[in-house]
């Protein structure tokens, strides 16, 4: 990554006040890039949006990707030479129970965010974020490659197929003759410092840490590429880059770890409990208890070989490093410690 790219560059990312938005931010803004952020309030209580205190170097304007009007006059007034496409209802759970709210967001308001970039001449780079979990997974041990049939199954991965899907279009029907190179960047099961959401595995096992119970695990034997929030982060502003410089390299692009970092839950819950054990001398478990809720693959890993080849694209950090990292940066939180240094000293130490 040449990171004096983007010093200077105005950067639009929508979804900014999530938990890689947070580090988005963070990253850019050390880069020097003039950062504008398009996004809900971020949640009520703990979140990392407030914790990384992002908003004092950058634009935080708030605001629903499904308001097109609003998106359009922040696009006129901000004129961003690129833009990260991240705002979205990312919770598989929840879409089973808000399918309605799932699809609006993340289609239409991926239609919303592609329609701005069409009617906006500074935009050079677009990149929209997705994930692994568009394609149609018939549980088979190889990884999915970029050509792979796109349908996803839960009203999560199915929206954010169709955001695939409606991406193709506009690049067909619109940006073909425009100077604006756009790809869709379709990244593996992301765990780092900082994620609260519920129903993910880290933050229910720093939840459980915070209350001094038990871990509960309700798939044990699912199997998921784990990469730390750094990996995706980066690929993506890499993405952006290489495309702003050449718009043949635009495409679509899986990002995951090395084989070796596809884990079970349940090895993923005893690497932490193992680690963080480890590091503050606490003696947390884990057990195992299914709770009969929908239905969630069991098997899903990606190929990567297209990003390496184009780009000589490599993880840095495989799952014991990244968990190393999460258990630092949560046992700092818990104790009140300063999150911003922790979060800068791990962005750096990436870099370094």
């Amino acid at each position: 990554m040449d990171m004096s790219f983007y010093k200077g560059k105005k950067i639009l990312i929508t979804g900014h006040t999530g938990f890689k938005g947070s580090w988005m931010c963070k990253v850019l803004i050390h880069a020097g890039a003039e950062v504008t952020g398009y996004a809900l309030k971020p949640p009520v209580g703990e979140n990392l949006f407030d914790l990384s205190r992002v908003s004092k170097d950058m634009m935080s304007i708030e605001g629903d990707i499904r308001d097109l009007e609003h998106l359009k006059r922040v696009f006129q007034e901000v004129q961003p030479e690129i833009v990260i496409h991240m705002a979205a209802q990312p919770l598989v759970r929840e879409s089973y129970q808000n399918p309605v709210y799932t699809y609006e967001t993340n289609v239409m308001g991926t239609v919303h965010v592609l329609e701005c970039v069409r009617h906006t001449s500074s935009v050079k780079s677009f990149v929209n974020v997705t994930t692994d979990k568009v394609y149609k997974n018939r549980e088979w041990e190889w990884g999915y490659r970029e050509n792979e049939e796109l349908n996803g199954y839960d009203p999560y991965s199915n929206s954010k197929s169709c955001s695939e899907l409606v991406t193709d279009s506009y690049i067909n029907s619109f940006f073909q003759t425009m100077d604006v190179a756009i790809s869709t960047a379709r990244a593996g099961n992301v765990i780092g410092g900082g994620d609260f959401a519920k129903d993910r595995i880290i933050p229910d096992c720093i939840r459980a840490v915070q209350e001094k119970k038990n871990i509960i695990v309700r798939n044990p034997h699912s199997i998921r590429p784990y990469q730390h929030v750094l990996e995706p982060v980066m690929a993506y502003l890499m993405i952006a880059q290489e495309q702003y410089r050449n718009r043949e390299l635009a495409g679509h692009y899986n990002i995951g770890p090395n084989d070796t970092d596809c884990w079970t839950t349940g090895e993923l819950v005893t690497l932490f409990v193992n680690t963080w054990n480890a590091y503050t001398g606490d003696a947390i478990e884990w057990t195992n208890q299914g709770d009969n809720g929908p239905h969630e693959a069991n098997f899903l890993k990606l190929d990567c070989s297209k990003i390496k080849r184009v780009f000589a694209w490599e993880p840095r950090w495989n799952v014991e490093k990244t968990m190393e990292q999460i258990v630092a940066w949560s046992a700092a939180y818990l104790k009140g410690e300063d999150i911003v240094a922790v979060m800068d000293a791990q962005i750096l130490e990436y870099l370094g």
